[in-house]
């Protein structure tokens, strides 16, 4: 091969490179372009049974229904909020367009939304108020849940609801901006109308919980108490434990209908919870994230206006809850299909069962 063929040879397979990586190149942009469609998700811990089972499966639905061609990129924090935060700086990285985020500490994960917000991410907080910039937040009114609850716990102790009656509360996670409203919720009920002797954070952890009360009853005395506030089922799984090995069966609320705690209505250790049912809040969630993907309004879906613990007013939706308890399980929990017959009535509960007219 003679000089000039030699530099004519390179010179092709020069340009036959730079062709090939400008293919490349742009078929990387149009794969990559998916990011342009991609959501991310992130769930704050399992150790409720509702985030794997109910939030996630229907959120990644509902988005794939308004959205065929999006992608859901999704983590759990469980119940770390440092890993929280690193799943926030990876959502980044991968550059979705918008990050749906129920935050395990929302007052600590303020500076990462505000990265995400940063880098041109719209971030919608569900469930939990997350502080920083998000674009608008899904929930319910969790004060009044915490109403709900109190008034439940009177109406369940009956003649024994007086102001010189004693009642442990076990609140949530101070973490949690939720958990401060349920508790000024039930305070609002039941400051006054019985004595609040003992009042801890279970964190919203049974072992937690179970410890406390456990605390309370060598406090109180295990014939003292009258009635327990649970600020959701997780943790009455384990003040039911604890108050069975005291002998004592006092009202017992919860929150967030766990079959579990369900199932314990049925069997009388537990007498009410709080039904939130899951689809409209991840609906009314995944249409926020789908609009703000594609530059819409989302004021038809985001009704009300709710303020972050550090003063920003938010587009919101709340939604209503109910109190579920023995007479109503049928109606409520089953009727809307969170959960079959067969998986309530099991053989252990089939005769409670069948005395609260569930078949």
């Amino acid at each position: 091969m003679n000089a000039m063929t030699r530099r004519f040879a390179v010179g092709t397979v020069a340009i036959s490179i730079a062709l090939t990586m400008a293919a490349c190149g742009k078929a990387g942009s149009n794969s990559g372009s998916s990011s342009d469609k991609t959501i991310g998700l992130l769930l704050p811990e399992n150790a409720t049974t509702r985030y794997e089972k109910f939030d996630r499966p229907l959120i990644e639905a509902k988005i794939k229904d308004l959205c065929s061609d999006c992608t859901v990129s999704y983590n759990n924090a469980a119940g770390d909020a440092q890993k929280q935060a690193q799943q926030v700086s990876t959502m980044i990285a991968k550059k979705v367009k918008v990050l749906i985020v129920d935050a395990e500490d929302s007052v600590g994960i303020k500076s990462s939304v505000q990265a995400a917000v940063d880098a041109g991410i719209k971030v919608v907080a569900y469930d939990r108020l997350a502080e920083g910039p998000v674009s608008a937040y899904v929930s319910y009114d969790n004060e009044k849940i915490g109403e709900l609850q109190g008034t439940s716990l009177l109406d369940a102790m009956g003649a024994n609801a007086t102001p010189s009656s004693k009642i442990v509360m076990i609140d949530g996670d101070p973490a949690d901006p939720n958990a401060a409203l349920f508790k000024a919720g039930a305070h609002k009920v039941l400051d006054g109308k019985v004595d609040i002797a003992y009042e801890q954070s279970g964190l919203w952890k049974d072992t937690v919980a179970n410890q406390k009360v456990t605390a309370a009853i060598t406090q109180l005395g295990a014939s003292a108490i009258k009635g327990v506030y649970s600020a959701n089922d997780g943790m009455a799984g384990g003040i039911a434990t604890a108050l069975k090995g005291a002998g004592i069966n006092p009202p017992l609320t919860g929150q967030d209908a766990e079959l579990a705690g369900v199932q314990r209505i049925l069997l009388g250790t537990q007498t009410s919870t709080i039904y939130k049912a899951y689809k409209p809040e991840a609906d009314a969630t995944a249409e926020i994230a789908v609009d703000l993907l594609n530059g819409k309004s989302f004021t038809s879906v985001a009704d009300t206006t709710a303020k972050s613990g550090s003063g920003q007013t938010v587009p919101a939706k709340l939604l209503p809850a109910t109190t579920v308890t023995k007479a109503n399980i049928n109606d409520t929990v089953i009727k809307d299909g969170l959960y079959t017959v067969g998986e309530v009535c099991t053989a252990d509960y089939a005769s409670a069962c069948a005395a609260a007219g569930i078949k």
